[in-house]
């Protein structure tokens, strides 16, 4: 198999590392209570969480995203600096972060910043997740620049502890001098068909899987320990894997948990984004991977 063919990134990521959750944007927490709900739950091993309310921050504070925030900020305080550290099974110790819309680098550099602050004011983020990120080695300078900025205005603020997190949502291999400019990189975000067939670009066998991230549509449950397994192997120490897909999916309705007997969050809402809703299987992969806590 490709994927199997990286011998680098094999020798450095061979099973012992801790896999974690990154969640690039559930829906509206009115609409995903359950979703939100989850983040928080003791031994979720939670990396991070992106806040989206319209593209951005909106135009103003949303009290139902400004209630999810406080609770994952709590459980992250909870988390590092609670009574029992070395207990297992804790509170998720994920940082939470304001989704900005790059749009390939077609933005205009004030108009981001401008978002960077109303997601530091109002929700008091501890990091960005810089989504549609260009790969072309053109686009890096103007992205370095806007990361140098984020870390400043980051650093300033009072809630984001080691300096924030600035994650680049490429979801494919970018030109290497990217992982230059933020702490993390997504590197792949597609279907299950396209990943298991992937390979891994060589230079990131220079970088600790903490450096990369993989979002996966489309993954059935029988395929889920081949998909981690893959994720291990290609390096990404960051994952979200689930066996929604890019369609609204009403079809496999025999395939629940407790938690799916509500009315399901893409007929209550039109949601077609795969990765706005629990996939049916989030009890089994979080105990596929364990309790843990953020880096």
């Amino acid at each position: 198999m490709p994927h199997l063919t990286a011998f680098a990134a094999a020798r450095r990521t061979a099973g012992g590392e801790q896999l974690g959750f990154g969640v690039p944007g559930y829906a509206h927490p009115l609409l995903a209570p359950a979703e939100w709900a989850e983040l928080v739950r003791p031994g979720t091993p939670l990396h991070w969480a992106v806040l989206n309310i319209a593209d951005g921050p909106g135009s103003r504070p949303d009290p139902h995203c400004l209630e999810a925030a406080g609770r994952l900020r709590n459980a992250r305080e909870r988390a590092l600096h609670g009574c029992s550290p070395d207990d297992a099974v804790r509170a998720s110790g994920g940082r939470l972060l304001g989704h900005l819309d790059l749009a390939r680098g077609e933005r205009p550099f004030e108009e981001l910043i401008a978002d960077a602050r109303s997601f530091i004011d109002w929700y008091r983020i501890s990091g960005f997740y810089l989504a549609r990120c260009p790969t072309e080695r053109a686009g890096l300078p103007a992205v370095r620049r806007l990361t140098g900025t984020l870390h400043a205005l980051l650093a300033e603020s009072d809630s984001a502890d080691d300096g924030g997190r600035l994650v680049l949502g490429h979801g494919t291999h970018p030109y290497p001098g990217y992982a230059e400019a933020a702490d993390q990189l997504v590197t792949f975000q597609g279907p299950w068909t396209d990943y298991r067939w992937s390979q891994v670009a060589e230079w990131t066998a220079d970088y600790p899987p903490e450096r990369f991230a993989h979002f996966v549509h489309g993954v059935p449950r029988t395929h889920l320990e081949e998909a981690m397994r893959i994720a291990r192997w290609q390096g990404a120490g960051t994952i979200f894997f689930t066996d929604r897909t890019d369609r609204t999916d009403r079809t496999d309705r025999t395939d629940r948990t407790d938690r799916t007997d509500r009315t399901d969050l893409d007929e209550r809402s039109g949601q077609s984004d795969p990765f706005a809703a629990l996939p049916r299987y989030w009890d089994e992969i979080v105990s596929r991977i364990g309790p843990g806590i953020s880096e």
